[in-house]
Formats: structure tokens, sequence, C-alpha cells
């Protein structure tokens, strides 16, 4: 199955530009529309990693994009069956990848990430042998095809003489996905659990640097463009030298407005679109969260600063939601940043009705919460 995914399949990707009659000056209403590739089966076309430090989230960014009839269960039996593994791929952070992708692109990305996490290396004391001998460990108990949690995985530490728990437990497990040796397993109830990378994803495809550092940048600025080599260089964790080696090697667009040089790849068009569309978007979606720029897309925030749930119109984010759980099945109270047009209030009614096909539950969206202009 193709899981590539599109807020919008109507609209072309990337961040489309509208000038403003009052003011004569380019407004900026990104339609990100590929912002996440579903890293199932077939994942060539999508985006390569998918923010997923938030596990039902993650599976919402996901279905938001996957055809229609997408659910949460499919998902979850996705990354069950090891379609779709959870590790840290791209800088110190959970991330969706395929499992026909997870070789190459830790081969490209692991010294990056293991970099990033210098500090903490020194700050918790795990030298280089420590991890290794840790890593060793994890691969002995997860031999025999075991798949075992976080917990689990550090008493066989401590059996060991290893002393390890809370944040030196994790950055230990992480060393490990890191090197090759562990990621993701099957779920065990509602714990996350580990496997043995090899046994989990057999590697069917094996890429020398250059061609593993092309097809990231490609992916990226196919699904995420129009977007900037600063964008890219966050996304990825890679060098700015090697950002600008791989676009030399893409054949990417590129545009320069306002200053900001904009590059895509493939069909992905930077002229206008507009519509009446309404997307419900999960904390850490890709739309936000993959790119250093936002002046293209303001983050939404909740009100003491952090990143929420984003309530996207016509590729803007126009406010911000939450889900309440009531005796009739799931109310979703929206915080608009602005009022909301008649056309926008249905087509936020039909992004309810969508979560609710994804979870199989009832939603609705709270009258109350939506004001009309």
């Amino acid at each position: 199955m193709d899981f590539k995914v599109e807020l919008d399949r109507r609209q072309s990707r990337g961040t489309e530009w509208h000038r403003d009659r009052a003011t004569s000056q380019p407004a900026h209403r990104a339609t990100r529309a590929g912002a996440a590739g579903a890293t199932c089966s077939v994942a060539r076309r999508g985006a390569g990693a998918v923010q997923a430090q938030e596990y039902a989230a993650a599976k919402w960014a996901l279905g938001l994009r996957m055809p229609k009839g997408a659910t949460d269960a499919k998902i979850e039996r996705a990354f069950n069956d090891g379609r779709i593994l959870r590790t840290h791929v791209l800088r110190p952070t959970w991330h969706f990848v395929a499992a026909a992708d997870i070789h190459w692109m830790l081969e490209l990305t692991a010294a990056r990430v293991h970099r990033a996490l210098a500090y903490a290396h020194r700050y918790y004391e795990l030298d280089v042998t420590i991890r290794s001998r840790a890593a060793a460990l994890f691969e002995q108990a997860l031999s025999g095809g075991q798949h075992l949690t976080r917990a689990e995985l550090g008493a066989c530490l401590a059996r060991a003489g290893v002393a390890a728990t809370g944040t030196r437990l994790a950055l230990l497990t992480i060393d490990a996905e890191l090197e090759g040796v562990m990621c993701s397993g099957s779920k065990r109830g509602t714990q996350q659990t580990y496997a043995h990378l090899v046994k989990r994803a057999p590697r069917v495809r094996r890429l020398v640097r250059d061609e593993a550092l092309a097809e990231l940048t490609k992916r990226y600025f196919r699904s995420h463009g129009p977007a900037t080599l600063r964008d890219f260089v966050w996304w990825s964790g890679l060098t700015t030298a090697d950002a600008k080696r791989g676009l030399d090697m893409t054949g990417a667009r590129n545009e320069a407005i306002d200053g900001y040089t904009y590059w895509t790849c493939g069909q992905g068009g930077m002229g206008a679109a507009r519509n009446g569309l309404v997307h419900l978007l999960p904390v850490y979606d890709e739309y936000l969260v993959a790119y250093r720029d936002h002046h293209a897309v303001p983050r939404a925030t909740a009100s003491r600063g952090t990143l929420s749930r984003a309530v996207v119109a016509a590729g803007y984010v126009a406010g911000t939601w939450n889900a309440v759980r009531t005796a009739g099945g799931l109310v979703v109270e929206v915080t608009p940043q602005r009022p909301f047009t008649g056309r926008e209030r249905h087509a936020l009614k039909e992004a309810g009705r969508r979560y609710g096909r994804f979870l199989k539950a009832s939603v609705s969206i709270s009258a109350s919460s939506v004001v009309a202009r």
C-alpha cells in the first residue's frame, strides 16, 4: 500500500504566495500539503521521517495524509507489524520511519545525532566504553527475537552491573538505536518495546553516502517544499555543507522571495491555490515543526506559549484545538485566533468528522468555541 500523504491533494505542494491587495506586499500563505510521509510499505515518495515523540498524535499526523479509510487501528497494526518503526533517526527526537529506509538513513544521520548528544553523554558520564557495553548487552537480550520494554532493558544492565535509570537509561537506548542495534518493537498493551533491528527490519536497500544524501534531500524538498536550505539543515540535522551538496545532486528548483530562497523538488508548484479546507493538526505536526523559518506559517501556541494542536484554514494557522472526552464521545473545543467564515465553520465540522472516522469514534465540534463572521 502506498501511504504517500497530502494535507490537500487538490492543491499543489508548497508555500503559496498571494498578493495582499491592501499593502501590495506578498502574504505568505503556506499549504505545505505533503509535510510528512506516512512511512509504511511504500515510502520512496514520502518525506522519509515523521516527528513522533507523541505517539498517538504522530499516528493522526500520518492518518491526515493517507487516503480515505485510514484509521488509527490500521496505523497501529502497521507499527506492530514492523512496517513503521519509531526511533531517533533525525536529531535526538523520536521519528517514524519506514522499515525499508532505516538502515541507509541511520548510516547518513547517526553521527550527527551522536554529536548533538555529546554534552548529555558527558553530563551523565556515559563514555564510549559504557555506551558500547550497554549496546552489547541490549543486543544479547534482544537477539532471540524478544521485544522488551525500556524498564526490562534497564534490568538487563543492572544484572550486568551497569547503573542506568531515567535519563541515563534513555540515552543508552538512543545510542543503541543509532548504532543499529535495536529499534521499536510491537506494543505490549500501552507500553512501547524495543526489538533487534536486523531481525525486525532486515536490510533491503544499500546506498552509498552520496546516494543517501541525495535521497533524503529529494524527499524533504518534494514533501515539505518550497523550503529554505536552513529549514532542511534544521529538519535533517545535517551540516550546511552536506545540505548544499544534497541540493546540488537533486536538481531542485528555487525561487527568491522577500530575501529568502525557497527550493522544491518534483512536481511541487509555487503557484497560488485557494480553498476552504480546514485541518485539525496534532501537536508536533511536521507542518509546523519541520521548518526553521516560521515567517510563512506562524506556530500555533497555547496560553502558556507551548506548541499546541493547530487549526489550519486554507494554509494559515487559525487557532488551536483540544479534544475532550464526554459520555457522548469526543468534543473538539476550538480556540480561534480570528473569527471563522461560514464556509470555514462548515469545513471545521467536516474536519471533526474525519477525525472521528480515523478514531472510529463520535466526534463533534463545540459550537460555542467557534465565532462566525
